[in-house]
C-alpha cells in the first residue's frame, strides 16, 4: 500500500464527511455515546480545512482516514484532572476516523505514526489525545501505540480519557 498523510483540501470535504458519518454510526453501533451529539459535522470539517489543521491519510488517490492535527492548541488540556507526562510543546489530534472499507487494517495506528513524524519534524516530542470512556477501540489503539493514560478532561460537558506519548 502507498499511504501518504497530507493537509486536507476543500475538495476533500465530502469524502471526509462520509468517513466521519460512518464513524459516527460505528460509535453508536458499539454502544458509545461519543459523537452522538451532532459533533463532528460538515461545518467542523470545513473549519478544520480553512484553519489548515485537517489532514487525510490516503492510499494512492483514495482518502482512507481523517484527523485534525494541532500544535499546542487544546485549552481543555490545561484543566486535566491528573498529570501530563510533560509540560512542553505538544501535538494534539482529534476526530480520528478511518473509511468503512479500510477498518481492521491498523490504519489508525499508521495515521498516529504519521502524526508522530509531523511532531518530530516540528521538533515536538509529545503527542496528546483523548477519547470517550466507552470508545474501547481507540483506547486500545492508544495503548498499542505507546500512549499513557494521564487523567480526565471535559469536552461539551462529558468526561474524556486523556493520553500522552513522549516521542
Amino acid at each position: 500500500m502507498n499511504y501518504h498523510f497530507r493537509k486536507a483540501t476543500t475538495t476533500d470535504a465530502p469524502q471526509i464527511w462520509t468517513i466521519l458519518q460512518n464513524a459516527i454510526l460505528r460509535r453508536k453501533a458499539d454502544g458509545s455515546n461519543q459523537w452522538q451529539d451532532g459533533y463532528p459535522n460538515p461545518e467542523i470539517v470545513q473549519q478544520d480545512i480553512e484553519k489548515e489543521i485537517g489532514y487525510v491519510l490516503t492510499d494512492g488517490e483514495i482518502i482512507v482516514g481523517y484527523s485534525a492535527v494541532l500544535i499546542n492548541d487544546e485549552p481543555e488540556y490545561d484543566n486535566l484532572q491528573g498529570e501530563w507526562l510533560t509540560i512542553r510543546d505538544f501535538v494534539v489530534f482529534h476526530r480520528v476516523a478511518i473509511a468503512q472499507e479500510y477498518i481492521g487494517q491498523n490504519l489508525s495506528k499508521k495515521m498516529i505514526d504519521f502524526i508522530a513524524e509531523f511532531a518530530l519534524k516540528n521538533n515536538i516530542h509529545s503527542l496528546k489525545a483523548d477519547t470517550n470512556h466507552d470508545n474501547y477501540a481507540m483506547m486500545n489503539i492508544f495503548e498499542k501505540s505507546g500512549f499513557v493514560f494521564c487523567g480526565i478532561v471535559h469536552f461539551r460537558g462529558s468526561p474524556r480519557r486523556a493520553y500522552e506519548k513522549v516521542l
